[in-house]
């Protein structure tokens, strides 16, 4: 019977400024998030989870739980306090002990570079990614981390969802558009940029780290057309191609694709190249990484010559009545992340890494200190159990399934209520309580799955 490699990755994935807190500490400058003003009701990312107290308690539950794999990303700040300064030895003393003690429990790290993340000074002087000064920086950020990590650490990654930058000016933190730009015109340059920034480190690593492994990371959702119409299913394509694939399809073949190219020049918003950005292009990734939580049903439309594809597809998005959803609309879709990657391969022939896959839900410990999570032992078991269908029946290669949030953190959002763990902690987002790890009901049953190296889904 066919069974996943030996060398599977089994683990998690989190953000610095979802978990670390310490937003003072350890001669750390000021981030974007800790000025970033947070929704009423909501926490702010002061403490987070603690973990940069609290980092070798949560290691050693991610070992219980099985774990070989944990992706984190770093603080630029921290490195580098405002972007343009000095190192920071206090915060690489920190990365190194977190990275050492990793390895040491038998977890093989993986480093993001930015997570949506970075310092502040660079937004309000340069405007984030808007500017070539940033990526430059960015650069030599990547550079100090590779030299200084890349000894032991042998998987890199540049950008969270990369795709995402060209969809909100918010991730690229350049929301400031300039006199005389359209929105749109901005907002692909700035995407351009970070993908310039992205060549840029995968450069680095070739030179530095010449024995790691490096790629980029897309939010992928699967799309569905609501009706059976040519139109329909010419604009699902057009859409999984502009909103899913054009990040993927540069890092994995080294140049623009035809669509987006064509997409852009119809509008004018294609981007400035400078000098050397199409050899930088051709820097490509290992694997192609990319996170997957839900589908989206949508109706049929046209593509114009006004409004970028991102708010024209929030338009069309509608309930799939075939699927359960979260609270928060998210429609649970195993089946889709089987379409999703035999997709991928199919274009491609890279091998795939799922690195952020799960489900948020309001919880709160009972009288017995549980959470009795059986719908969440229900979403992982049915997207590996599709991961796995798609790699021993249909061929894809996919090198790991790592999951988002493993010990619950606040959302994107800083929304605590939002949780994602095999890990209860103790918080809210009105108080801090005493920050204790308990595991629920899903710990000890991904513990199982992993440990069986995704053999036991019972």
């Amino acid at each position: 019977m066919k069974q996943l490699p030996k060398n599977f990755y089994w683990g998690g994935s989190v953000s610095s400024f979802q978990t670390e807190g310490a937003y003072d500490e350890g001669g750390k400058g000021v981030s974007i998030y800790d000025v970033r003003p947070t929704p009423e009701g909501h926490a702010d990312w002061k403490v987070a989870i603690d973990a940069y107290h609290r980092y070798s308690e949560d290691i050693a539950l991610m070992k219980e739980m099985g774990f070989n794999f944990y992706r984190f990303s770093i603080c630029w700040s921290r490195i580098i306090p405002n972007g343009d300064d000095e190192v920071n030895e206090e915060g690489v003393a920190f990365y190194n002990r977190l990275i050492d003690e990793l390895i040491e429990n038998g977890i093989t790290p993986m480093i993001t570079l930015v997570h949506f993340d970075m310092p502040y000074h660079l937004v309000k002087e340069y405007n984030g990614f808007a500017s070539r000064k940033v990526v430059d920086l960015f650069e030599r950020y990547a550079r100090v981390c590779i030299s200084r990590f890349g000894d032991r650490v042998k998987h890199w990654m540049s950008f969270n969802e990369q795709n995402l930058h060209a969809m909100n000016l918010l991730y690229s933190n350049a929301e400031e558009i300039p006199e005389g730009v359209s929105k749109e015109k901005h907002l692909y340059q700035v995407a351009h940029n970070v993908m310039i920034a992205h060549c840029k480190m995968v450069k680095a690593v070739r030179e530095l780290a010449p024995d790691a492994k490096v790629g980029g990371m897309t939010t992928i959702t699967a799309f569905y057309p609501a009706t059976m119409t040519p139109q329909n299913n010419l604009f699902v394509q057009e859409m999984n191609n502009l909103v899913n694939m054009w990040t993927v399809d540069v890092q994995a073949n080294g140049r623009y694709p035809e669509y987006y190219s064509a997409y852009l020049k119809e509008r004018g918003w294609f981007p400035h190249f400078e000098e050397g950005d199409e050899e930088l292009l051709q820097y490509t990734s290992d694997y192609l990484a990319f996170s997957y939580y839900r589908s989206n049903v949508l109706t049929s439309g046209e593509l114009d010559l006004e409004h970028d594809y991102a708010s024209l597809l929030d338009k069309h998005v509608i309930k799939n009545p075939h699927l359960e959803a979260t609270e928060w609309g998210w429609e649970k879709d195993a089946t889709g992340l089987r379409i999703v990657m035999n997709d991928m391969y199919a274009r491609f022939h890279k091998p795939l890494f799922i690195l952020e896959n799960g489900m948020g839900a309001r919880e709160s410990i009972d009288i017995n200190e549980q959470v009795q999570d059986d719908y969440r032992i229900s979403y992982h078991r049915n997207h590996i159990q599709a991961m796995k269908d798609a790699m021993l029946k249909d061929g894809v290669e996919c090198l790991g399934y790592v999951t988002w949030g493993p010990i619950d953190i606040p959302s994107s959002s800083c929304e605590i209520a939002k949780r994602y763990g095999f890990v209860y902690v103790n918080r809210t987002d009105q108080e801090l309580l005493d920050l204790r790890r308990i595991p629920k009901k899903s710990f000890y049953w991904i513990k199982k799955v992993f440990e069986s190296n995704g053999e036991d889904l019972q």
